[in-house]
Parts: C-alpha cells; sequence; structure tokens
C-alpha cells in the first residue's frame, strides 16, 4: 500500500545531500498504485533515485511521488523487463551473470531506468536507446497509458519524446546480446574504474554531469579551458579532476550550487559565446533567487 508522508524532508533521496522539506511525498508499491494517485493530479513530479537532481533547501511547496519501492524486473532469455524505480547497477550486474552485454555502461551509474529512459542515458559508447524494445508511459494529458515502441520515443542526446511530452515512465523492455559473462564483467570494471579516475564518488555528493554537452564539443572541455577546476560558492566546489561536476564539501546550499553554476555557465558564454544547457534538474518555489538563476541558464541556452 502507498506510504503517504507529509512535510517530508527530501535530503535523503538527494545525491547531493541537499533538500527542504515538501509538502507531501508518495511512495506507490506497484505501477498500478502509480497510476491511481497520477490520475488524482496532486502531484507535481514523480522521481526516481533523485540523482541527477538538485532541491531547495528551502521547504518546497510541491507534492512528490518517489518510485524507489517500484523496483521489480525480470530476465527471459535475451529479454529483459524492468519497472521504473528499478536501479541501473541492480540490473546491469544481473545481466552479467546471465552472460547479456548491452548494459555494461549502466554499473556506475546511480539512476534508475525511469528517469534514464527519459534523459537517454548514456556512457561508453552505449545509451538506454540501443537495446530498447518498447516503454509503457503515463499520459497526463488525457490520462492514458500509451505503449512506445523504439521508433515512438524519439530518442535524442540527453533527450526523448518522453522527457518532451513529460509522460511518467511505468516499465520497460529490453533486448540485450548474448556475450561471454568474463568479457562483460571486464567490460564492467573497466567502467567503474573510469568513473572512479574521472568523476567524483558519491563520498563527495554530487549529481553527476551538471551541463550538457554542446554539439561536436564538450562541456568539460569548456569548463576546464575557463580555469574553473576548484571554484567554489559556499561548500560547493568544481570538482578538481573533471570541470563539469560540483561536489558538496559539506553543508553546501541549493543556492551555493546554483551561484555557482551560474558562474560557470557565465564563465563559458563570455569566453566562447556558447550557452552551456544544464543536464541535472532543479526543483523549487518560484520567484525565489535560485529560480531566477535557473529561468536564465534554462531560457536562454542552446
Amino acid at each position: 500500500m502507498t506510504e503517504i508522508l507529509k512535510n517530508y524532508e527530501v535530503k535523503k533521496h538527494s545525491t547531493f545531500k541537499i533538500g527542504g522539506r515538501v509538502k507531501k511525498a508518495a511512495f506507490p508499491v506497484d505501477i498500478s498504485e502509480l497510476v491511481s494517485l497520477l490520475k488524482m493530479e496532486e502531484y507535481d513530479y514523480v522521481l526516481g533515485n533523485c540523482s541527477n537532481v538538485l532541491f531547495s533547501s528551502d521547504d518546497i511547496d510541491k507534492n512528490i511521488i518517489f518510485t524507489e519501492k517500484i523496483n521489480t524486473y525480470f530476465i527471459n532469455g535475451c529479454k529483459v523487463h524492468v519497472s521504473c524505480g528499478t536501479k541501473g547497477p541492480v540490473v546491469s550486474a544481473e545481466c552479467q551473470k546471465n552472460s547479456l552485454s548491452g548494459f555494461e555502461f549502466l554499473i556506475g551509474f546511480p539512476g534508475s531506468f525511469g528517469g534514464m529512459i527519459c534523459m537517454n542515458s548514456s556512457a561508453h559508447n552505449q545509451s538506454i536507446s540501443d537495446c530498447i524494445v518498447y516503454a509503457d508511459v503515463y499520459n497526463p494529458e488525457d490520462k492514458n497509458i500509451l505503449h512506445l515502441k523504439k521508433d515512438e520515443l524519439g530518442f535524442k542526446y540527453r533527450s526523448s519524446k518522453v522527457s518532451e511530452k513529460k509522460y511518467i515512465v511505468l516499465s520497460a523492455e529490453f533486448e540485450l546480446k548474448k556475450g561471454l559473462s568474463e568479457q562483460i564483467d571486464e567490460i564492467m570494471q573497466r567502467n567503474i574504474e573510469f568513473r572512479k579516475t574521472h568523476q567524483p564518488s558519491l563520498t563527495y555528493p554530487n549529481a553527476g554531469s551538471i551541463f550538457k554537452n554542446p554539439e561536436n564539443d564538450s562541456a568539460g572541455r569548456l569548463l576546464d579551458l575557463c580555469d574553473l577546476k576548484g571554484a567554489k560558492e559556499g561548500a560547493a566546489e568544481v570538482f578538481y579532476n573533471h570541470a563539469n561536476f560540483i561536489v558538496n564539501t559539506g553543508e553546501a546550499t541549493s543556492e551555493n550550487i546554483l551561484t555557482l553554476m551560474y558562474k560557470m555557465y557565465s564563465k563559458v558564454r563570455e569566453k566562447y559565446t556558447i550557452e552551456l544547457k544544464p543536464e541535472i534538474k532543479y526543483i523549487g518555489n518560484e520567484g525565489t533567487n535560485e529560480a531566477k538563476l535557473w529561468k536564465i541558464m534554462t531560457e536562454n541556452s542552446i
């Protein structure tokens, strides 16, 4: 049965370890309960593992559904069926045991499948869109469930029809390829090592890449050329080893993060006339200084 909590602190759900209280948080345990909640129209956001979300440090006048309990999956031959709240690394490891290749890149991803499908997560020359067969999504406009095949999902770099139409992913099916378990594991270990040497671990609270790569370029490269590694705002700091990451070194606030983001955005814009687009999502209250900074970076960006 769905658990509903009022005045709920969301900091514990943020990989940034930042966040105030929301009016109401709901935790459905299966897809039917999720759909029932969505039809009530009382909820502003549906979130999974929140690995790319920045919550405001202030109390937030929103209601949120968390899908973390909707985490079932099963493997049938080369087919893998997942529900929206299932975490990528869990399925990646199980696929390796079943000698299935295609999810090696997910071994180091902290996200869950709903969000990863929405943004077409990718790394190491693999992406969610490579092997997806279909996704079942909820359309909030007409309150119907749509069965969308791969070519109907409109996948693009860090985007999809799901994100553009504000659909809610319920579940999905993928078809992987048979491989050798040892070779799959070797690729996974290389991916883990790459993340260890190039990106901050979650012992340094962060939300992954801050900005999307502009076309034919790298956000990290541009930010590095602007000498932004180590830049600070309060307890928020640009990671020393990769300029497209911000880490919370202590008690950083959401305003610290957004002010530092705006500094990064502005320096690249001034030096290269390129307006970087945020890859993370921000959830807060309208009309605040934070919201104004976010609006500048999202509405004016390419």
